[in-house]
């Protein structure tokens, strides 16, 4: 009898508010937005940079593409990086490498020095980035999905607000937002020395072949296959569609807000319950489905910037669904340890899309509703992929993730 009221009582009280968590969780959580400012804070200057160092879009567009490919191959080696230095040493140094790159980015003369110092960038991003994740599982309270819902909240803020600094401080000059997101990264670095506990170093080593060996289970295969393709009309969106807009540094600073916004509120609002309604899978493949709409409705009309602010706004809905689910399907889509897991999907998916920004702006040269629609048809190709991985997935809502201990956890490196 008390054994049975005491259950029922268990089952009955309500989970810990997400907002109560740890200062060691804010200072990781402050120092991702920040981290993920980078990824949309050169939208705004795109054409500012291109018009005063004499670069067409093409040439502009590889800052995504050189810090894509870097952040990608970079991945392979955040594992083994953080499995012998530890968890907080490996976020420290990249946010070192992200303040000096940074910094160099903003003090360059040509579009190769900058597109130069984006790639450097990409290495810093990738180490703290990866490691991030697991820094906020291993010391937020209420499990691993929580813990991924407050890392897609700073995901989607830090995209939301890179676009908004990059604008104010793009209308000043073009480099303006290199050395601001430095000097944040610089106050981020101060925080996460006085916040964040030492945890010991990991005893296993993770091996750098792990994640190719991962990749040959068709769950995790399928997963990075799906990100790949539509990562390309992600990067599309994003790096091509402020020179069809052709609007100044402010606005399209804006309508980027308005963007990682709808992204924010779907990841951490919209995504659980989705999921919990309807399933993992299918939300997934309604999202990419709708995302490809999406861009289909702006490759038809790129010359009306009303459909396209209103496309690149609705994006973020989709989007921020789609993200938290898959970040959740790639930690259960293969029986190896979540570390090796991410760090293949992550690699396969940033390196197979560093290619988007720069054949967009190669495109968009010549016709500029093919952009759009390359990025549309790809995205379509993602949402068939992951249905042809549906029985080999099926599993992932019978799923519980089972929280990590702290010094497991912070062995974990997760890429978003």
């Amino acid at each position: 009898m008390s054994n049975t009221t005491a259950t029922s009582t268990h089952q009955n009280e309500a989970p810990p508010s997400l907002l109560k968590q740890p200062k060691a969780v804010w200072a990781v959580a402050f120092a991702s937005v920040i981290a993920f400012m980078g990824i949309g804070l050169v939208d705004p200057i795109l054409k500012p940079i291109g018009e005063q160092l004499d670069a067409t879009p093409s040439q502009v567009s590889l800052l995504f593409t050189s810090y894509m490919l870097v952040t990608g191959v970079a991945m392979l080696i955040t594992g083994v990086v953080s499995s012998r230095i530890g968890a907080k040493k490996t976020l420290l140094v990249g946010l070192a490498i992200i303040i000096v790159f940074a910094s160099l980015a903003g003090a360059s003369s040509t579009i190769g020095q900058i597109v130069g110092f984006r790639a450097g960038w990409g290495l810093g991003n990738a180490l703290f980035i990866a490691t991030a994740l697991a820094a906020i599982v291993g010391a937020a309270s209420g499990g691993v999905a929580r813990a991924i819902i407050l890392y897609e909240a700073a995901l989607g803020i830090g995209i939301a607000v890179g676009p908004l600094v990059g604008g104010v401080l793009g209308d000043i000059s073009w480099r303006a937002p290199f050395f601001g997101v430095a000097a944040l990264m610089a106050v981020a670095f101060i925080l996460i020395v006085v916040m964040l506990p030492s945890a010991p170093k990991p005893e296993h080593h993770t091996s750098i072949a792990a994640p190719f060996q991962a990749l040959r289970h068709r769950g995790l295969l399928t997963v990075a296959i799906t990100a790949l393709l539509y990562n390309y009309g992600f990067f599309t969106l994003l790096a091509y569609t402020p020179f069809p807009l052709d609007m100044g540094a402010y606005a399209i600073g804006f309508i980027f807000f308005g963007w990682g916004l709808m992204l924010a509120i779907s990841s951490v609002f919209l995504a659980p319950r989705l999921q919990r309604r309807f399933g993992t899978l299918p939300m997934m493949m309604l999202a990419l489905t709708l995302f490809a709409l999406d861009l289909g409705m702006m490759a038809l009309f790129t010359e009306n910037k009303i459909v396209l602010i209103v496309g690149v706004v609705l994006a973020g809905l989709f989007l921020g669904v789609n993200n938290t689910l898959i970040t959740e399907t790639v930690m259960i889509s293969a029986p190896v340890e979540r570390s090796t897991a991410s760090a293949a999907y992550s690699f396969v998916r940033f390196v197979g899309g560093a290619a988007a920004p720069w054949v967009a702006g190669k495109l968009g040269e010549s016709n500029v509703h093919m952009p759009f629609w390359v990025g549309a048809v790809l995205t379509l190709a993602a949402v068939f992929v992951l249905s042809s991985g549906r029985k080999i997935l099926a599993h992932v809502d019978d799923h519980d993730p089972a929280p990590h201990s702290v010094d497991e956890a912070l062995a974990v490196t997760v890429g978003d």
